[in-house]
């Protein structure tokens, strides 16, 4: 069930457009951040609040690969395997995240504490090897790295 500040953030988020339908992706990024996940209620709200029919809003969803329809873990790991990525250790790092965490790319561990995704590219590429957990950027990637990180979002819930 959709809460009634996302609503009122939806309300804020469309006034802001000339046209309705320009909100889309906004909105459908509110809405995952406060559900972990794309709903289909959340599909329907959408769509009634930018007058569009509901399929318009699913194309978008899949049209943009950090916009989820199922629950992804509290932090999704997502690790750049592209050229300078890739160049300088982005498939280890891939490879060590997927063997730590026990999962594979666009799985979500068995408490749904983490998920893990291979992308394309963060725009990162000055401090490859990268990658983003939830909205944070991570830079010059080590196992080790990656290993720390993993340890402060389970103690913590944040990492330094």
């Amino acid at each position: 069930m959709l809460s009634d500040d996302l609503k009122s953030m939806f309300d804020r988020v469309i006034a802001r457009y000339p046209l309705k339908r320009s909100a889309i992706v906004p909105l459908l990024l509110f809405a995952q951040d406060e559900l972990g996940y794309i709903s289909d209620e959340a599909i329907e709200e959408i769509a009634r609040r930018v007058e569009v029919p509901p399929i318009e809003v699913v194309e978008d969803i899949g049209y943009y690969s950090m916009l989820h329809r199922h629950p992804i873990g509290k932090y999704n790991f997502q690790v750049c395997t592209n050229v300078s990525c890739q160049l300088l250790g982005g498939e280890e790092i891939l490879a060590h995240c997927s063997k730590r965490l026990g999962i594979g790319h666009k799985q979500t561990t068995s408490d749904g504490q983490f998920s893990l995704e291979e992308v394309e590219c963060l725009g990162a590429c000055c401090g490859a090897p990268a990658m983003q957990v939830n909205y944070d950027f991570y830079e010059n990637l080590t196992p080790e790295r990656v290993d720390r990180l993993i340890e402060e979002l389970k103690a913590n819930g944040r990492a330094r």
